[in-house]
């Protein structure tokens, strides 16, 4: 159950979990589907994360920390940025958890994130992470598209 202040996204992406899943921790592929973002971790539960990129023409590095990892099911993370003008203490962080669901031959991504300070706030990051999905999707489906031509023709 998530309160009015948890923004929620999802997607049905026609891949495996596998592939999804190279993208997610994929550096290259990060960068195209989120927003630009260059993304650093080395990926182990309770290592750092961090976001380094431009957002509405501002320079920004955020940071997190990965809070579970379950691979090809699930990341979970907590998040701080700078942009929002709040002090970099705990209270100031989200979580931010990807659940991916296979099913029939396609990928179910899920997020959610809590701590969305309105309703107004929540929405707005269910648009950014609905945005995030579709460039996802379009990647991962560009690049499975891409594996069964090649493997069609040898």
């Amino acid at each position: 159950m998530f309160d009015d202040f948890t923004a929620v996204a999802s997607t049905r992406i026609n891949a495996p979990a596998e592939v999804v899943w190279d993208a997610l921790l994929n550096p290259e592929a990060n960068k195209q589907f989120m927003f630009g973002a260059t993304v650093t971790s080395d990926w182990h539960e309770g290592r750092p994360i961090k976001w380094k990129g431009v957002w509405q023409g501002k320079p920004y590095e955020d940071k997190g920390v990965i809070l579970r990892l379950k691979p090809l099911k699930l990341l979970q993370y907590n998040h701080y940025s700078p942009l929002s003008g709040k002090p970099d203490s705990p209270e100031n962080y989200h979580t931010v958890t990807i659940e991916l669901t296979e099913e029939h031959h396609s990928t179910i991504v899920a997020i959610t994130q809590d701590k969305s300070e309105s309703r107004e706030a929540r929405v707005h990051s269910e648009k950014n992470w609905s945005s995030m999905l579709a460039a996802l999707k379009k990647l991962v489906e560009s690049v499975e598209a891409s594996r069964a031509g090649s493997a069609a023709h040898p």
